[in-house]
């Protein structure tokens, strides 16, 4: 089976449309998002729209945990108000299927045990970059592979246990190339690969400017940083 596996799209729907264009044009048979549906971007609602209607598996971020819970421990100043101001603007929809994500996912295709977590098995916030994806992680997850969101960079680490995999960031890249980024798995034999796409930067930035978010949250798209 072909997945498509996204994470971390940030009210970026910009970014999501390319995501999903690619993710049309790579045949894929089933979605699989890893997390932070909401936070940074302007468009919280279309987000979530397009994401309950094109995943076959979701979980929540620790965004979606703050605009849910309204608890924003942790969170830099810019990250707040980003909440803070989608939870003013989200609608009953989108709010209801921020509610409905669980924090983990766990799922078996072609006998290939496949396991999702936004930070890691052993917390949502944990960051697990490439150096530090560890194959205990997956003797954790009791899985083939492990799907990881949270750190916005995109990385595959293969062990004789099973593969770790974090898609990056569909809507805010973090490691200095602005495009977005998703992941193509195929589960018979089990491997993976990183895709980086283009989309429109300027829009995506300017809806943020226009919405009177933070405008760092739009120039960082700029710089993947």
């Amino acid at each position: 089976m072909r997945l498509g596996v996204i994470a971390d799209v940030h009210s970026n729907i910009h970014a999501l449309r390319s995501a999903v264009e690619v993710m049309d044009a790579e045949r894929v048979e089933a979605i699989f998002f890893a997390g932070d549906a909401v936070g940074y971007g302007a468009n919280p609602n279309e987000c979530c729209d397009t994401l309950r209607r094109i995943c076959h598996r979701s979980i929540r971020g620790n965004h979606d945990e703050a605009v849910v819970t309204k608890i924003f421990s942790g969170m830099n100043p810019y990250a707040h108000a980003a909440a803070n101001w989608t939870i003013g603007v989200l609608n009953e929809s989108a709010r209801m299927f921020l509610e409905s994500l669980r924090p983990s996912a766990n799922e078996v295709i072609d006998n290939r045990t496949i396991a999702m977590y936004h930070g890691s098995p052993r917390t949502m916030n944990e960051y697990v970059y490439a150096e530090s994806a560890q194959e205990d992680i997956l003797d954790i997850a009791k899985a083939d592979m492990v799907i990881l969101g949270h750190t916005h960079m995109p990385y595959v680490k293969e062990f004789t246990r099973g593969i770790i995999l974090n898609p990056g960031s569909v809507g805010q890249p973090r490691d200095s190339d602005p495009h977005g980024s998703l992941a193509v798995v195929e589960t018979d034999p089990l491997r993976c690969r990183i895709i980086r796409f283009g989309y429109l930067i300027d829009d995506a930035a300017k809806a943020i400017r226009d919405q009177g978010l933070p405008h760092v949250l739009a120039e960082r798209l700029r710089t993947g940083r």
